[in-house]
């Protein structure tokens, strides 16, 4: 990595984005965080209802946050980014100032802005006597004559929960249009005043709130004044990455419980997707997507890993082709040919087709043929072999195992096909996925089409070396759990298989020395339902 490339960045640093970057820094990955300064709670002189930090400074708690993440490893920078750019494998994240950080992952915690109502006065005391949560702040302001400044008709759930806290509650309701009889009633039943004449002007004495002024002319004496603003969402940096959102005031982010976003690559957190969330629950949140973004890197890590093994081991089997003018005799299979030669023609898939000798053949049978290998030199010497004879064969450079990222081979071709086949998949790899690439191959067969598996079911007897370190050799029975199958119940299930043939058959040939001998072939013929 240079300098400017992490494993992570998060985009915001109040309480929600520290919390996630402290689980990533834990985590040991490489982490940015760009803080642009601006937590949403930054009006307030303290936070209450966080526990163990009940009564602290908001700009204490983060100072004490930033100081554990940066322990961990954690970076942390003043900035403001404008831009988040998907490349693929990487997000390209832009400052402000014009500095580009890219991230295998990203975090988004850059929270929300409160949009209070144009009253003269208001945004002023916001923070300080003009608060937005009780459960933040009634307990401070209990028993003192509070006013509830309601914006919507579900603004009127917020007068009602306010009188827990004081007998002297006053809701200014003009904002919200006309109250619904039930919820008047509701209200007074409580003891609640009800305004609906507006609020012109907030009445400041001593730099302390003192009263409410409305239209009427009358003035509305209050030591505190509630209010729900509206939450603002500024994602427009994020607009590239198509995010998906969720209905809803500010329109928040649509998350997973870990926090993951539609984008695989990008998590979210805090007021991004909770706009009315406090404190403790955008520390969650902001947690819990550390925790799942390093859980996506550690997938990413592992398909890496996964891609990387399998391109050793298609390049030893490349290595094999061609170093060799032929790896093959050319020849088809006799035990292929002897258990497809009575199968009626049509669509066939062949899987590690090799040089080509069973597909040539199938196609001489009249069979229209799709064959796979992993080795391009052995595709090479199929093509130009069926060119020789003037056949019409699709042969393609596959990993059936699958496409690994980044994989010059393509994809398995879906199908469906009649019969696909597979002869003498096998690999010195322990990690060889023989059972995978034989699922993936029964997944292309038509409903009435036919699976068929040729195998080695023993090691051939001149063999002297040790197989411990690979993959077991196993006759078609044995092969059947592997593959999903079960000979009792398989004909009672939907869109199941019958066993139509299941069974070890010898092959005579020629040993390296010349003598004769016997070699043990495993033959599977699955029928797929209609």
């Amino acid at each position: 990595m240079t300098e400017n490339e992490w494993d992570a960045i998060v985009v915001g640093g109040g309480a929600a984005g520290l919390s996630a970057a402290q689980m990533l820094g834990r985590a040991r990955r490489r982490t940015l965080v760009i803080d642009a300064g601006a937590p949403r709670n930054r009006f307030a002189a303290h936070m209450h209802g966080v526990l163990g930090h009940d009564g602290i400074a908001p700009a204490d708690l983060l100072a004490r946050g930033r100081a554990e993440a940066r322990a961990y490893g954690v970076e942390i920078v003043v900035g403001e980014v404008v831009a988040a750019r998907d490349l693929g494998d990487r997000i390209e994240v832009t400052r402000q100032d014009g500095a580009v950080d890219v991230a295998r992952t990203v975090v988004l915690t850059s929270g929300l802005v409160d949009d209070l109502p144009d009253i003269p006065g208001l945004a002023e005391r916001w923070g300080r006597d003009v608060l937005h949560c009780p459960y933040c702040h009634g307990f401070e302001v209990a028993d003192s004559r509070i006013g509830v400044l309601v914006t919507s008709a579900m603004g009127l759930h917020q007068a009602g929960l306010v009188r827990q806290w004081s007998d002297e509650v006053t809701a200014f309701t003009a904002l919200a249009g006309a109250v619904p009889d039930e919820v008047a009633e509701a209200l007074r039943a409580r003891g609640i005043r009800i305004v609906a004449s507006p609020v012109v002007q907030l009445d400041v004495e001593q730099d302390r709130l003192a009263g409410i002024l409305t239209a009427d002319g009358v003035r509305h004496d209050v030591d505190a004044l509630f209010t729900a603003p509206t939450p603002r969402l500024d994602l427009a940096y994020a607009e590239p990455l198509s995010l998906a959102r969720v209905d809803g005031p500010g329109a928040p982010l649509a998350v997973d419980a870990t926090g993951a976003t539609s984008h695989p690559r990008v998590w979210a957190a805090g007021n991004l997707v909770a706009p009315f969330g406090n404190v403790p629950l955008s520390m969650g949140s902001g947690s819990m997507a550390g925790a799942g973004a390093n859980a996506g890197l550690v997938a990413q890590d592992a398909a890496q890993a996964v891609a990387a093994r399998r391109r050793e081991r298609n390049a030893r089997w490349e290595e094999r082709y061609a170093e060799l003018d032929r790896v093959w005799s050319g020849r088809v299979n006799a035990t292929t040919r002897d258990v497809l030669r009575g199968l009626q023609p049509g669509s066939v898939l062949e899987i590690g087709c090799g040089e080509g000798a069973d597909a040539l053949w199938l196609a001489e049978q009249g069979w229209t043929v799709t064959a796979v290998d992993v080795s391009p030199t052995a595709i090479a010497r199929a093509r130009a072999a069926a060119h020789e004879r003037g056949l019409g064969i699709d042969f393609r450079v596959v990993d059936a195992a699958g496409e690994p990222p980044g994989a010059e081979p393509g994809a398995l071709p879906d199908g469906p096909f009649d019969l696909v086949v597979s002869s003498f998949l096998h690999s010195w790899e322990v990690e060889f996925p023989r059972a995978g690439i034989l699922r993936a191959g029964m997944s292309r067969v038509a409903p009435g089409g036919a699976f068929v598996s040729v195998s080695h079911a023993a090691s051939p007897p001149w063999a002297t070396e040790a197989h411990g370190d690979r993959p077991p050799l196993r006759t078609p029975r044995e092969e059947l759990p592997l593959l999903g199958v079960d000979e009792e119940g398989l004909r009672d299930r939907e869109d199941g298989w019958t066993v139509e043939l299941a069974e070890v058959r010898g092959r005579d040939v020629v040993d390296p020395d010349g003598a004769p001998a016997v070699i043990e072939d495993g033959v599977l013929v699955l029928r797929r339902h209609p």
